[in-house]
């Protein structure tokens, strides 16, 4: 490693001894010495140029393949760590899926939590084993080790939440409980950007002042380059057509499968063919992680979430806009097409989407749907205004006088508002409201709600590469187990085994700063300990 740390220095001094040899005989030997004078400091400039761009090109950078939360975490802390950051996406603008999540960011025991009035969270662990369901406890070919991963996400969240708050200064002041979780524990902002938008500005502002940083959008890896078993950069073509190839350390991020309705998707589940999704179409990346003899996990584990809009314009849309499971956190409630309620809507989404899936659905168009109304009342309408706001905007969601529902809906909302009114027991369980305040009866017939119709939809995948604490991409052996990737880390939705059978709301972009941060920690270590 020294003889090569030592090239660049070697050569450079040649060429000083060169040009210096050059200029010196031009000026002694020939008789315009003030014109050779100033060819000498035009020389000397330029060595200058060159020299500087052979010291920046041996910097090899850290290399993150994907800009939505897990690179842009990645990415942020491999600078911190004094690496220079090369980002390549295929999209033609950052942000990836993480920028739509529109819930929030899952944190335990946060000082948001306990101006609330919750003073512990020990339960997000509990937590997040239920919702994983028999994935965690069942063996895997894998063998990886979901305990250490979900410990890590589960007891890391409270830093998280607090780096995003003060470090990057994104408001997360606001706190709900989605569906599975045993308290809220769901942080958002209470501005006009939904938490996912907020978060992603925040880190293209700060980074894009970086001279060290570079994004390069419209960019598709084709392959990972590889020598003695170690990944060692990547090959891919630029948005101009261009082909290139990038040496350093990978992180690769680039989320996970459910476009990809035609190959994976359809591949591990095609009883999920005809979904419409609210992932936009595109072939997944996997298989640049199994050129390289990357192990996968869980890849049947495809979370379908319960509520994606219907669009009125145009119902059979394959590609839906997600009903955040936010407004069910505020209060909101799902009413089935003979306007009852049927479900407690902070139910685990795995058990809310196979309630709504056990009741009658139309195809239209080719694509697979039912029509549940997700109706919020004034005080759910309030405390998720920055969402509602939208929806009103896209036409997803109407102001309606609850007079003005239909007999069956009106009396399905006097009895749930009964309900919260006097915190009596829920028939279907549900024991978060939210900050619903609709009183029942007459007193609520001039009172506006907030009503849009909503389906499942494919929405997550669990399933991806296997990993470990270190965020290292594995591989099987052929005497069975695991072993790291040399040269590879992954982060993000492109990884299996955390999440199991479902995961809770919240939990994606919280994967995604985690084990983000811990990628591009790791990557810039393993690039600054060989200079």
């Amino acid at each position: 490693m020294r003889m090569l740390r030592t090239r660049p220095f070697l050569l450079a001094i040649y060429l000083l001894f060169s040009f210096v040899t050059a200029i010196l005989c031009t000026v002694f030997f020939r008789p315009n010495s003030i014109a050779a004078l100033n060819r000498l400091s035009t020389a000397l400039g330029a060595f200058k140029t060159t020299s500087m761009a052979m010291t920046q090109g041996s910097r090899k950078p850290v290399i993150v393949v994907g800009s939505g939360l897990a690179g842009l975490s990645a990415a942020y802390e491999a600078l911190r760590a004094g690496a220079r950051v090369h980002m390549l996406d295929r999209a033609p603008k950052p942000g990836g899926n993480s920028i739509k999540a529109s819930s929030g960011i899952n944190g335990a025991s946060t000082r948001f939590q306990r101006a609330l009035g919750i003073p512990s969270d020990d339960s997000f662990y509990s937590d997040t084993v239920r919702s994983a369901g028999t994935r965690f406890t069942e063996s895997n070919e894998a063998e990886i080790d979901r305990e250490a991963l979900i410990n890590m996400l589960t007891s890391l969240s409270e830093s998280a939440v607090n780096w995003l708050s003060d470090e990057l200064g994104v408001d997360l002041s606001i706190v709900a409980q989605l569906g599975g979780h045993s308290v809220a524990r769901t942080h958002r902002g209470a501005g006009k950007l939904p938490p996912g938008a907020a978060i992603i500005s925040a880190f293209l502002d700060k980074m894009k002042v970086d001279p060290n940083f570079l994004l390069e959008n419209s960019a598709e890896v084709e392959g990972l380059l590889v020598s003695d078993e170690q990944v060692t950069g990547v090959r891919y073509q630029a948005g101009d057509g261009q082909a290139h190839e990038l040496e350093g350390p990978v992180v690769f991020a680039a989320g996970g499968f459910a476009g990809d309705a035609s190959g994976l998707l359809s591949k591990y589940r095609p009883d999920l063919a005809g979904m419409p999704s609210t992932n936009e179409a595109r072939p997944a990346s996997h298989n640049l992680l199994s050129a390289v003899g990357a192990a996968f996990v869980d890849m049947d584990s495809v979370q379908v979430h319960p509520t994606g809009f219907v669009d009125p314009k145009d119902p059979s849309a394959a590609y839906k806009f997600l009903a955040a499971e936010a407004l069910r956190g505020e209060g909101g409630i799902l009413l089935s097409n003979s306007g009852e309620r049927f479900i407690n809507e902070l139910n685990r989404r795995d058990i809310v989407s196979e309630a709504i899936m056990s009741l009658p659905h139309t195809t239209v168009d080719s694509t697979r749907q039912w029509s549940i109304t997700l109706l919020l009342d004034p005080g759910a309408c309030e405390a998720a205004a920055s969402h509602i706001g939208f929806y009103l905007w896209k036409g997803l969601v109407q102001k309606k006088k609850v007079k003005d529902l239909t007999p069956e809906i009106i009396t399905a909302v006097d009895k749930y508002a009964a309900v919260v009114a006097s915190s009596s027991k829920d028939p279907l369980g549900r024991k978060a409201f939210g900050h619903w305040r609709l009183p029942p009866g007459e007193a609520n017939r001039e009172e506006e709600v907030c009503v849009g119709t909503v389906t499942p939809v494919v929405h997550f995948t669990m399933g991806g590469v296997a990993f470990d604490t270190q965020t290292r991409a594995l591989r099987s052996e052929d005497g069975g187990g695991l072993t790291p990737i040399a040269g590879l880390w992954a982060a993000g939705e492109i990884t299996g085994g955390i999440h199991g059978s479902n995961r809770l709301g919240g939990s994606s972009l919280l994967e995604c700063a985690v084990f983000g941060r811990i990628a591009g920690a790791e990557a810039a270590k393993s690039l600054l300990s060989v200079r």
